[in-house]
């Protein structure tokens, strides 16, 4: 049984899809440990509550600074012993010390095709617009293994998306998560808990 923990920021769109592939059986052999938010009022923890998931909210605003932050954000991953952390739509950057600790257990969905759009500053609707200020044709979403860097991990895998007649930030927004994301996202999971897709670092335990 592949045990994740689910990290999210927001409504939790993207952790839906995994309950959902879940539910029929469409991710084999996973169950979700806890979802982490770092927004009390994430409509994410409210789609864990509701699943009999623990809930676990952990904000920097909590903290008297971000070292110490990061501190109770490892030790509670430590205490969670997850296989696998899927970052999705996790808007904080993850601590180097947690990196170490699951090198290579930590994937990451994105809303664009990397190597386009991405990195520091690229997150959320701000990946859209400047993918529309650009005029690009084609967009779309990518699963990726989280390094020290920006989305400079190993991709696992992509999905392109024609933009076609979405002409706002928030409309192509939409678009990619239903095409891609809540595609992608799940197929990485259920590839990785069927041994698929190898995660780890071999390092002995």
């Amino acid at each position: 049984m592949l045990e994740i923990v689910v990290c999210v920021s927001g409504g939790g769109t993207n952790l839906q899809a995994i309950l959902d592939g879940i539910h029929k059986g469409t991710i084999a052999n996973t169950k979700i440990k806890a979802v982490i938010s770092n927004n009390k009022n994430a409509y994410a923890l409210q789609r864990a509550r509701e699943n009999a998931i623990e809930e676990i909210c952990i904000s920097p605003r909590d903290f008297e600074n971000r070292e110490s932050f990061n501190k109770s954000f490892c030790e509670t991953m430590r205490q969670l012993k997850p296989d696998l952390i899927v970052l999705a739509g996790f808007l904080v950057n993850i601590p180097k010390e947690m990196v170490e600790d699951f090198r290579g257990r930590i994937i990451n969905i994105h809303p664009s095709l990397i190597p386009s759009f991405c990195g520091v500053g690229y997150y959320g609707l701000k990946v859209h617009e400047a993918a529309l200020a650009r005029g690009v044709k084609v967009s779309g979403a990518t699963v990726h293994f989280v390094d020290e860097g920006t989305d400079t991990g190993p991709i696992l895998l992509q999905k392109a998306v024609e933009v076609g007649e979405a002409v706002t930030p928030e409309a192509l927004q939409r678009k990619i998560m239903e095409e891609a994301e809540w595609v992608i996202l799940p197929q990485a999971i259920d590839e990785i808990a069927k041994g698929k897709i190898l995660i780890g670092d071999n390092r002995e335990e």
